[in-house]
């Protein structure tokens, strides 16, 4: 098999620039396909490249005839400079595992004690010496160790090479398999370990703990741990105390912890199967007990926690690794505040540049993707001491941040494309600051803390705080507690073309000031969004839950100076100055027991316009009512182009289409990608709306800057959810192509 030398384009200069003639410096030179992936060629006068836009990445090159010969590569000698003269990026690693390579640039991979590299049918791992060869066959080529970049450096005179060939998809797996020798006492059993065996983590002694966890409670109660136990790769349930091993009864049912709604269990049978450990210090043992329900452990495939990720630096400033193609599973991740550490199964661990694209991950206990902050800007310190409030540590870590180089170009600007992430207990991906100038695209996310063992205020598919200028767009995010949650600092952030879907709530922004956009997606759940922010801008979306308002008047939190880190002041959220313009309203659906009100009821009474907010602050005043203090009436709705289907048009757009029959929304997984089925009244498919560009959104009060993308230049939203194009006026909401009746739209994802 070709191992193919991945490359960011950032090795080639811009790919819009202009050569020394005048003339562009690259040109087309059609499609292709490569590794299963579409690509685009691109020539200039020394290469020709196969670059996959969506990636960033470039999967293959070939130099023209005399420009580099065969004994001179791009991959020579490190710091080499390219023949344009632009100097080469001082380090460089690509780990891909589906079919090809695995890597290329030298990558130290830091192996514990007693445990060695071995290589099986050309697959480079790191292993148990014991494990045979047949077993690795069986697992799928399984990594069982947590893989740990601590260093990416030049070797002589090439780059090193790591890679896997043949038909394996390379699984890194932070569980022990194959738990032997265990011992039965009916459906329960029992295996003993020496505290030795899991090195300086274990996770039967960790518990789980942090800020902003509410469950279980620190103070009152038992603790659960980051260790799990899994029979044939289906996780159990912790139980604390031993006496609820014997007869766990089947759960239909459970309390959503943040809205205290009752909702379905996803799966009541796994609810039986639960565990129990214990660590015993003195005698150097950890005992672990389950119940297998008739299942002999010993014959099945038994599995438990061991690692805390599985492919994470263990020091910062790891920049530009791309981990592309593998299986990763049950990691003991730590729980994931934003005054923490952030500690995933997989992540940059306060880096630049990483490509986290086409994985399989799973079964992570807390956060399988992390692009998060590192550990001196705050270690919970809040849980520990109590001496100031999590909203305290969390402004002081912002600026820690910020002091130790929290900036464009040296954290963030990760691109995660295309996994399918499923089955954590807090996040798919979660980050603070580290996820700034990200790009997170085409992911399928689901069942996130579904199983309900813990809970606090993180959890969520993706948990972002201050993603300045990312984008999220065309994510399939479905049965989670809470799809999307911006929390703070969501600042030029723009959601695009995500299907939400069968979540107890599709979203949630918290103490942001704007720009933040979301446009072009289908908010299908019962609750769409829990607003805790202002400016906010809602174009050509599909809405048909609630919306949530609150004002928050005592946090006030950071804005920035336009696509940068630097903090330009703090506000509080006095509610309102959001847009929505050509979105389609309907009738929520099983929504009787969410937050909120349908279509903008929640906005009556708001004014339409600065001149009416002034008006308020100035009638505020003059009743006196401030105490000398600065007055925070609600801010205005800005409002155009929508229409409302079963349900009320608001007060602030009396001319709105209105139709009393609602829009009847479908959204099913298929093999083929996401599909979403719309039943609309014909005078919705007749409806044309002008297309909605930056100028008409204004900017927010408060940060006075555009909605406008990460470089500055100005949106025009002129392509719907499918990528079909909005060449004039067209109908509100996500699709361009609604005709009267049943329509069937497929939004496809990312397929290798």
């Amino acid at each position: 098999d070709e191992v193919l030398e991945w490359m960011t384009p950032s090795h080639y200069g811009s790919f819009d620039g202009v050569a020394e003639d005048g003339g562009p410096l690259w040109t087309g030179e059609g499609s292709d396909v490569v590794a299963g992936r579409d690509v685009v060629k691109l020539r200039n006068g020394y290469v020709t490249l196969w670059y996959d836009e969506e990636l960033d990445l470039v999967l293959k090159r070939e130099y023209s005839e005399g420009v580099q010969g065969a004994e001179v590569t791009y991959y020579g000698e490190p710091g080499q400079a390219f023949p344009d003269d632009r100097p080469q990026l001082e380090t460089d690693a690509f780990v891909w595992g589906m079919d090809t390579a695995i890597a290329n640039g030298a990558i130290s991979w830091e192996a514990p004690e007693g445990y060695a590299e071995a290589n099986f049918d050309d697959i480079t791992y790191l292993t148990d010496q014991n494990v045979s060869t047949e077993a690795i066959e069986a697992y799928r080529a399984a990594i069982k160790e947590y893989a740990d970049v601590v260093s990416v450096s030049e070797s002589e005179g090439a780059w090193n090479a790591v890679y896997a060939t043949g038909k394996y998809v390379v699984r890194i797996d932070a569980a022990y398999y194959d738990v032997e020798d265990m011992e039965e006492y009916g459906d329960v059993w029992r295996v003993t370990l020496p505290n030795t065996f899991f090195g300086d983590f274990n996770p039967y002694r960790e518990p789980i703990f942090g800020d902003w966890l509410n469950t279980p409670d620190h103070r009152v109660d038992k603790p659960k741990h980051l260790g799990d136990v899994y029979l044939n790769g289906r996780s159990f349930y912790e139980v604390t105390d031993p006496a609820e091993l014997d007869d766990p009864q089947v759960r239909t049912t459970v309390v959503d912890n943040a809205l205290q709604v009752v909702r379905p269990v996803d799966d009541p049978d796994q609810t039986r199967y639960v565990w129990y450990c214990e660590v015993d210090e003195h005698a150097g043992e950890t005992t672990i007990w389950a119940n297998f329900h008739g299942a002999d452990p010993n014959v099945e495939l038994v599995e438990i926690n061991v690692r805390r990720s599985c492919f994470f630096p263990s020091r910062t400033h790891i920049d530009y690794i791309s981990v592309i193609g593998f299986e990763m599973a049950q990691a003991a991740c730590p729980w994931a505040p934003p005054t923490a550490p952030q500690i995933g199964m997989v992540g940059p661990n306060w880096a630049r540049g990483w490509v986290i694209a086409d994985n399989h991950l799973h079964d992570a206990k807390c956060s399988a993707v992390c692009l998060g902050k590192e550990e001196s800007t705050g270690d919970n310190e809040w849980y520990r001491t109590e001496r100031k409030t999590g909203y305290q540590y969390q402004l002081e870590a912002v600026f820690k941040g910020l002091r130790i180089g929290w900036s464009k170009g040296v954290v963030g600007g990760h691109r995660v494309v295309g996994n399918t992430i499923h089955d954590c207990g807090q996040n798919a991906i979660v980050g603070h600051m580290g996820c700034a100038f990200s790009t997170i695209s085409r992911n399928h996310c689901y069942r996130i803390g579904l199983k309900r063992e813990f809970f606090g205020w993180e959890v969520a598919g993706i948990k972002f705080h201050a993603a300045i200028d990312t984008v999220i767009d065309h994510n399939d995010i479905h049965d989670c507690s809470l799809g999307l949650w911006l929390d703070w600092q969501a600042q030029n952030t723009r959601v695009s073309a995500n299907v939400f879907h069968h979540n107890v709530r599709d979203t949630m922004i918290e103490v942001s000031h704007g720009p933040c956009l979301l446009d072009n997606n289908v908010f299908a759940s019962p609750c769409t969004i829990q607003n805790f922010s202002q400016g906010l801008a809602f174009v050509n979306n599909l809405v048909c839950g609630t919306i949530d308002l609150h004002r928050v008047m005592d946090r006030s939190t950071p804005y920035h100076f336009p696509h940068s880190t630097e903090v330009a002041g703090c506000a509080f959220v006095s509610g309102g100055d959001d847009r929505y313009r050509n979105n389609l309203f309907t009738a929520p659906c099983g929504a009787d027991d969410c937050p909120g009100l349908a279509a903008l009821d929640a906005y009556a009474g708001y004014p339409t316009s600065l001149d009416g907010y002034i008006r308020s602050v100035h009638e505020a005043v003059a009743e006196g009512v401030q105490g000398g203090g600065d007055p925070y009436p609600v801010q205005p709705l800005y409002v155009g182009g929508n229409a409302y289907c079963g349900v009320q048009t608001p007060d602030q757009e009396p001319d709105a289409l209105h139709t009393e029959e609602p829009v009847s929304v479908q959204v099913e997984e298929t093999p083929e990608g996401v599909v979403v089925t719309v039943d609309v009244p014909a005078a919705v498919a007749a409806r044309r709306e002008s297309v909605v560009r930056t100028a008409d959104l204004g900017t927010p009060r408060i940060v006075e800057a555009l909605y406008e993308n990460p470089d500055g230049s100005p949106i025009t939203f002129d392509a719907d959810i499918t990528g079909e194009r909005r060449d004039g006026p067209s109908v509100p909401g996500p699709f361009v192509a609604l005709h009267a009746g049943v329509n069937r739209f497929v939004c496809a994802r990312r397929t290798v």
